[in-house]
């Protein structure tokens, strides 16, 4: 976090920022928090009494809290949220659970529109129980579209869309936009599978064997009709999932598995995304990776562009097994080889496959890994990562600056960084804060007007603008928006 700088002594208050900046502050992801009994009679409403029931029994259970500590290790169950929510401020609580309150404060802040995602979902959008995932999830959707419908001139809400199956997905995404009114969607785009070997062969341990679908890259399913649907609803794909297994949780540690968790998961599914094709087979669509930053993407795009430049098709075949010169080789090995070798080796012998790994000369998948997606240069990536592709950055984020730093982004690419308060989150500790917080990047020149107008407004406009170029009528901001289009 950039050091703070005292307003008064650059001229400025909060209430003057959003004056001076002449443009509207579009939030791209704020939060709600739900209120539990009103939840509770809503999922009744869905899923019937007994499953309701289920859900609070779970619930009740504890999970991780009322484990024992050996117990946790045992198991190796991973600590979930821990105090995650405001307390301290209840002024703020309530704001994160009151849409009219919300829209009160919101000229405090200095918002003009938020777009709002719940915070309930997270967890249900992973859970493994399909009843309780898909009742929760429509739940939450009817239960938002009813608390939301009135607040529209100011802040619209995210539908929550499952994707264990492209099925399910679909069907909550045309309940959502056709008969809720939802124009946003909140997917989830890391879904925990078993492996199908484990799951065979002893189906009681499956659940203790799992791997992580991206939903673009060698899974069960085929989500382009997903994908397809998105595009005939005007909808974006915006993700929410954080990294999940592995080296990014362990069993005690709250922290450890928080930090750096949007950013993992954002970075798993934009990988999937891009060099699944998706960007390729679906042009128009727009993606968008929440509260991980953009610090990651420019990272995962230099990464793509130095792998793309060396192995695309073609130049992937200088590093055929087959270019080697075998009789050559072996004489290099005679006159070098020191005790490695005893004499001049066999060329036709498997020796020319050990240096720097068993290479197998017959592997014909390897040429089309970028072929398939049309990259035969580096730049060839640029317009699949950089046209469609946008990066939710909290307020105090001081690498949103990454995005536009067009000297080491290769191809001098800027990234498309979004305005994100994370509002009804334990890291936003004062929401009237927020707006300057981000506008430190300006005072401290880290970043320029210009750039902040794109971070604050241009991209999270565009975000859904392009999906939907009726996304903003009726909003406080249309007037603004419609000199973009």
């Amino acid at each position: 976090m950039l050091t703070k700088v005292d307003p008064a002594k650059i001229g400025l208050t909060r209430s003057h920022i959003r004056e001076r900046l002449g443009h509207p502050v579009i939030d791209g992801d704020g939060h709600a928090i739900e209120y539990g009994p009103a939840f509770f009679e809503y999922l009744k409403q869905v899923g019937g009494p007994e499953l309701t029931e289920r859900f609070r029994k779970r619930l009740d259970e504890g999970g991780w809290y009322r484990m024992s500590p050996a117990d946790r290790i045992y198991k190796r169950q991973t600590r979930p949220t821990s105090w995650g929510l405001p307390a301290q401020n209840t002024l703020d609580r309530a704001t994160a659970i009151l849409p009219k309150l919300l829209r009160k404060r919101l000229d405090e802040f200095g918002i003009d529109f938020t777009i709002i995602y719940s915070t309930l979902a997270l967890p249900l959008l992973q859970d493994e129980d399909p009843e309780i995932r898909r009742a929760g999830c429509r739940a939450i959707n009817v239960m938002f579209a009813d608390l939301y419908r009135d607040q529209a001139d100011r802040m619209t809400a995210a539908a929550v869309i499952p994707t264990h199956t492209p099925t399910e997905a679909i069907e909550e995404l045309e309940y959502a936009v056709k008969t809720l009114g939802f124009k946003v969607a909140m997917f989830n785009t890391n879904v925990r599978r078993p492996v199908p070997i484990v799951a065979e062969k002893a189906p009681e341990w499956a659940r203790y064997a799992t791997w992580i679908d991206c939903l673009c890259m060698d899974g069960p399913y085929n989500y382009d009709p997903l994908w397809a649907k998105a595009v005939e609803l005007k909808v974006a794909v915006t993700s929410h999932s954080g990294g999940r297994g592995g080296s990014r949780v362990v069993t005690n540690h709250y922290i450890y598995n928080h930090v750096g968790s949007f950013a993992a998961g954002g970075e798993s599914f934009a990988k999937g995304v891009v060099l699944g094709g998706v960007t390729k087979r679906f042009p128009t669509l727009n993606f968008a990776f929440l509260e991980g930053g953009v610090a990651w993407a420019t990272e995962l795009y230099t990464g793509l562009v130095g792998h793309c430049s060396k192995r695309h098709p073609d130049v992937i075949g200088s590093l055929d097994p087959k270019n080697i010169d075998r009789e050559y080789l072996a004489d290099l090995f005679e006159q070098y080889g020191q005790d490695l070798v005893k004499g001049r080796p066999d060329p036709d012998s498997d020796f020319a496959r050990w240096p720097g790994g068993w290479h197998w000369a017959d592997d014909d998948i390897i040429a089309a890994e970028l072929e398939n997606i049309g990259i035969r240069s580096a730049e060839d990536l640029r317009p699949l990562f950089e046209n469609n592709l946008y990066f939710g950055c909290e307020a105090d984020d001081p690498l949103v600056s990454s995005a536009f730093n067009t000297r080491s982004n290769p191809f001098g690419a800027t990234l498309k960084a979004v305005f994100s308060s994370d509002l009804g989150h334990w890291d936003v500790t004062d929401m009237s804060e927020v707006l300057h917080e981000a506008y430190e990047l300006v005072e401290h020149e880290v970043i320029t007007p210009e750039q902040f107008k794109a971070f604050v407004f241009s991209n999270p406009a565009h975000l859904h603008l392009g999906m939907n170029p009726d996304f903003f009528t009726g909003t406080i901001v249309e007037d603004d928006v419609n000199k973009l289009k």
